[in-house]
């Protein structure tokens, strides 16, 4: 099934001279997210905005706009573990409304529900099962499927590395977690090494930064900052040991080279 991104409008980057409009934003988005399909990455990323909104209600003593966007995290809780979840394969996949059928298009979102703490234990436990349909020497590919758009096979993107590797964490899957961070910190050091650069995103598959593709940027940007800060965490979340197995692995590579 193809993938229909949602259509950027105005009201998405909309900056005055004095503020961000939060919830202007968030109400547009939800917006559009009704008249398209339903993603599961927007619909988590939506869900812990509600949840955050609800807590900075508190903070600020707003009870009831707490209340309201607690209701809000609610409902959209229930309707992602009703139109979003597969229980025979084991994933979250989008739904289209359209259409009124959910997608069978595997892609690396299906942890994101982990991340905002969405699945019981027991469906956490099903996704991680499919982290082999993703998982590749140089991380967490996009999906299975070689389309030739860079937001597929074979590429790795840091965000998503997060996302994914943050929700394995969260629901105490240490082992895949640490296992598929250091494929992606590994991949990104030895990159670093041949060239002195950090890319925009990373071939899981050899790892290189190879990125010839007939969908999106026809360049592998270099100096890209959200690689640099999910390098950052991975490394400051790793147990001491692989950190220093990730070290030697670079003065060994060095001392090969010379």
């Amino acid at each position: 099934m193809k993938r229909r991104s949602i259509q950027r409008g105005p009201g998405q980057q909309r900056v005055d001279g004095a503020s961000f409009h939060l919830i202007d934003e968030v109400h547009y988005i939800q917006q559009r997210a009704a008249e398209q399909d339903s993603r599961v990455c927007l619909n988590s990323l939506l869900y812990k905005t509600e949840m955050d909104l609800e807590q900075m209600g508190r903070m600020l003593g707003k009870t009831a706009e707490a209340e309201e966007w607690k209701k809000q995290a609610a409902a959209r809780k229930e309707a992602i573990q009703k139109y979003l979840w597969n229980g025979e394969k084991g994933e979250y996949f989008d739904y289209d409304f359209v259409e009124q059928k959910m997608s069978t298009y595997e892609y690396a979102t299906t942890f994101y529900p982990l991340w905002v703490g969405i699945p019981s234990k027991g469906q956490a436990a099903a996704v991680v099962k499919t982290l082999g349909h993703f998982e590749k020497p140089g991380g967490i590919m996009m999906s299975p499927y070689e389309t030739g758009m860079q937001w597929d096979a074979p590429f790795a993107w840091a965000p998503v590395q997060l996302v994914d590797i943050e929700g394995l964490r969260r629901y105490g899957f240490v082992n895949e977690a640490n296992r598929t961070s250091y494929e992606f910190l590994s991949t990104v050091a030895e990159n670093f090494r041949k060239d002195g650069t950090i890319r925009e995103k990373y071939n899981a598959v050899d790892r290189s930064t190879d990125a010839v593709v007939k969908g999106g940027y026809q360049i592998n940007v270099v100096g890209f900052g959200w690689t640099n800060g999910v390098f950052l965490v991975f490394l400051n979340e790793l147990p001491t040991e692989m950190v220093e197995k990730l070290g030697k692995e670079q003065v060994t590579a060095k001392a090969a080279a010379n």
